[in-house]
């Protein structure tokens, strides 16, 4: 080898080291590698994050799979130390020199980002124990069901997993402590809700508790020797005894003693300078600009329309002079007839009906979807020891590798809350044309940088799943079934009172009991489900905003659309236009909107 071809190796040797060293720590050469160092930076250091998307587990990485997420005060200080500087140099990258769909993408994650370090003086503002999605719930929940149990190594790393749940408790304990003395207390009924549950959840023995019986339940579906299978449910009941309970003794400990102390006052407006948190809660949960007094008066506004339109179906089918349609559909509700058994049975029943609903409308909307999702679809009841404080419903996304199918969870308590006329509507929101076409479909995505495939943005999927709804009505689904069309109306009355009760209890100082009182002179739902929701919106402000919001705006798109483009307008394209490009802030979702009736009139 001469010298020339040395110098030309160790000039291309150089090159190629200096380029690894700007994509790793300094300013990468090409901007979506920078998009991918961020998002792997952000998301690499939740183990539990990387356990539900499933994708390392295909190339041999697991090492993830026996850790619990790191929840200390220097992991979020690190956490915003990398976002500040990620967003600078993001931003450091000429704009001119990126073609349209890198600047959407640039456009995406500077939002993101930005957004986040909004919430920075707000960090110690939320409460991270609640009766809702609380840590103290949705720890034993992810190892119920996400935790992988396939194989004797997944066995070891659920135990290594439970051994560390004291780690990841204290750690949440001392951001409680910091909160406490920020005078960031929650409310007293909240208090209540989680000690109960704590309670009922670590006092059976630890054989009994759910975490030993469904380790026990997947483990028989392993290959294992006697003697194995043994070893690893003694270990099992040991961590859950020696671990998890003192973890739990703890907390109850700690929340015993926050109790007393603790206020009934509700909303965010108690919390120090709670009217610019809040106001940052609805910039982020809706992606818009608007106050909280415009969401109420479009609440307001919504509510009025919609009860109107019941009105007028009730009297179609023969109900004259309702004068207020949601109580009027409550009284029905109580009716035999739209009711399941309140049994084992009925809830089998009710499971099946719900799978029937879901194969029915993914058969008829093909005149108006191009896309659809690889993964499959699941219903299933949310775990029992989840049912007291969960939701009506909610949708889990497939992991990216192929094994774990999308999960429509129904919340099946008491059977008396679930309405046969209100399935439908449910099962297309967290279904089929919903949340699983939105998720599923965006981790189907193709040549998307990967963060665009799993950035939340709660105003864009909670909005399509409520412009799903709309949907289906449009589609026919209610053509020969009136009562399933009320119970669709029921529910957009259901998000549009949430833009009034969020707005009422965080801006406006209202009670619990006020907000409980106006949804349920709106809703047709029972006491305890209007209950759970009213504490849902308290522990999670603006969240509810979303829904209605993103769906009032979805709509304005496609009607901009059609008032642009008349016999060229496409609805099939339209939808194309709104899933292929993954979730973004309403805002950007405008212009891509825009971007499309742009094409639409370019000659062919």
């Amino acid at each position: 080898m001469d010298t020339i071809q040395i110098i030309v190796i160790a000039f291309l040797v150089g090159i190629m080291v200096w380029w690894l060293v700007c994509l790793i720590w300094l300013k990468p050469w090409n901007i979506k590698h920078l998009y991918l160092r961020l998002f792997w930076q952000l998301g690499s250091s939740n183990p539990e994050l990387l356990t539900m998307l499933g994708i390392l587990e295909k190339i041999g990485i697991r090492g993830h799979n026996s850790k619990l997420e790191d929840v200390s005060e220097a992991k979020f200080d690190k956490d915003y130390s990398r976002l500040e500087r990620g967003l600078k140099l993001l931003r450091s990258y000429p704009r001119k020199r990126q073609s349209t769909e890198t600047l959407l993408s640039t456009d995406i994650l500077d939002w993101f980002m930005d957004d986040q370090l909004r919430n920075k003086p707000f960090r110690h503002h939320d409460y991270p124990f609640n009766q809702m999605f609380g840590m103290q719930s949705e720890t034993p929940n992810f190892m119920l069901t996400i935790h992988p149990l396939n194989n004797m190594r997944d066995a070891r790393d659920y135990i290594k997993r439970l051994s560390k749940f004291g780690v990841k408790f204290n750690q949440g304990l001392d951001g409680m402590r910091i909160r406490e003395q920020k005078g960031v207390i929650p409310p007293q009924f909240v208090i209540r809700r989680i000690l109960d549950e704590m309670i009922a959840f670590s006092e059976v023995p630890p054989s009994e508790n759910v975490l030993y019986s469904v380790f026990e339940e997947k483990l028989s579906k392993i290959e294992i020797d006697t003697e194995g299978r043994q070893t690893l449910l003694a270990a099992v009941e040991t961590e859950i005894r020696d671990s998890v309970y003192p973890a739990y003794k703890k907390l109850i400990e700690y929340f015993s003693y926050l109790e007393p102390i603790a206020s009934q006052d509700d909303g965010v407006w108690k919390l120090p300078d709670g009217g610019a948190y809040y106001a940052q809660t609805l910039r982020s949960s809706t992606t818009t600009e608007f106050s909280a007094e415009k969401i109420h008066e479009m609440g307001v506004i919504e509510v009025s329309r919609i009860e109107n339109e019941m009105k007028n179906l009730l009297s179609h089918l023969g109900y004259k002079d309702v004068r207020n349609a949601p109580l009027f559909l409550k009284e029905l509700s109580d009716e035999e007839r739209f009711h399941y058994p309140n049994t084992d049975e009925g809830r089998e029943e009710c499971l099946k009906a719900y799978g029937r609903i879901l194969e029915e409308i993914d058969l008829s909307i093909g005149p108006v979807f191009d896309l659809r999702p690889k993964s499959a679809l699941k219903v299933e009841r949310v775990p029992k020891f989840r049912e007291l404080t969960s939701a009506g419903a909610y949708y889990q996304i497939p992991d990216m590798g192929g094994k774990r199918p999308g999960v429509f969870y129904a919340n099946l308590r008491d059977m008396n809350e679930v309405y046969k006329f209100g399935m439908k509507t449910l099962a297309y929101h967290e279904g089929i044309p919903g949340h699983h076409f939105q998720l599923a479909i965006a981790q189907d995505l193709r040549g998307l940088p990967f963060f665009r495939k799993l950035v939340p943005f709660i105003a864009y999927s909670e909005g399509w799943a409520l412009y799903a709804e709309k949907l289906a009505r449009e589609q026919g689904a209610y053509k020969d079934d009136p009562f399933g069309e009320l119970g669709y109306l029921d529910s957009e009355l259901f998000r549009a009172v949430r833009l009034v009760v969020d707005t009422g209890i965080h801006q406006m100082r209202w009670t619990r009991q006020q907000a409980i009182d106006y949804m349920l002179s709106h809703t047709a739902a029972t006491v305890e489900s209007v209950t759970s929701e009213i504490e849902r919106y308290i522990v999670m402000p603006g969240q509810a905003c979303s829904y209605k919001v993103g769906e009032i705006k979805i709509v304005a798109m496609r009607e901009k659309a059609i008032q642009a483009l008349g016999e060229k307008f496409s609805l099939r394209n339209f939808h194309n236009v709104i899933l292929q490009n993954g979730a973004m802030p309403l805002s950007l979702l405008e212009q891509v909107v825009d971007t499309f009736i742009q094409k639409e009139f370019a000659p062919d």
